[in-house]
């Protein structure tokens, strides 16, 4: 089984708790870094806060973030939906993101994700049965030269990615997670 979502439910759900004292703490030494007219520049700051914290982004989360910041929650959504980083559901442990830009198209990175889509058992969009792998596509990541290019969990960038090295890396993913608590 795999889930496929691309945006935020739009059924009606039980509202999470409310932020934690640490977030809201986190959030006003981020907030602090700029003048009281420019509060609303610690919005990508906050929404990794709570990214970090869950894992992804509720749309509770970005009207809180809104209502923390004085902003309309359109704001945030569109910060939200505007850069690849911000997980707008819940993803696998680990998030991998192919460039599917022309560059990186005409240099073997559709080859790359067919390669990762058949290992996976997934499609582009989806997460692994057992949560362990998120296949998404991302824009431009800066490094045509090294294409085909992956970013695995918003920080490790991946260049020169051949079958043979994708099947190293998931390999190699899988394998640092042997012996955690299931």
């Amino acid at each position: 089984m795999t889930t496929s979502s691309t945006h935020h439910d739009t059924a009606p759900s039980a509202p999470s708790a409310p932020l934690k004292p640490a977030i809201l703490e986190r959030f006003a030494r981020e907030v602090a870094k700029y003048p009281e007219a420019g509060k609303q520049s610690a919005v990508m700051a906050c929404l990794a806060i709570v990214q970090q914290d869950e894992g992804f982004i509720s749309m509770q989360r970005e009207r809180e973030i809104a209502e923390y910041l004085g902003m309309a929650p359109i704001a945030v959504h569109e910060v939200t939906t505007f850069y690849n980083m911000y997980n707008q559901h819940p993803v696998g442990k680990f998030k991998l993101n192919v460039c599917t830009n022309l560059p990186c198209q005409l240099r073997d990175g559709v080859t790359a994700l067919v390669h990762l889509e058949k290992k996976l058992g997934i499609k582009m969009g989806e997460t692994t049965a057992d949560g362990m792998f998120t296949l998404q596509q991302s824009e431009c990541l800066g490094a045509c030269a090294d294409s085909p290019v992956m970013l695995v969990n918003d920080r490790t960038m991946c260049s020169f990615m051949s079958n043979e090295k994708l099947d190293q890396l998931i390999d190699g993913l899988r394998a640092s997670t042997k012996g955690e608590a299931a």
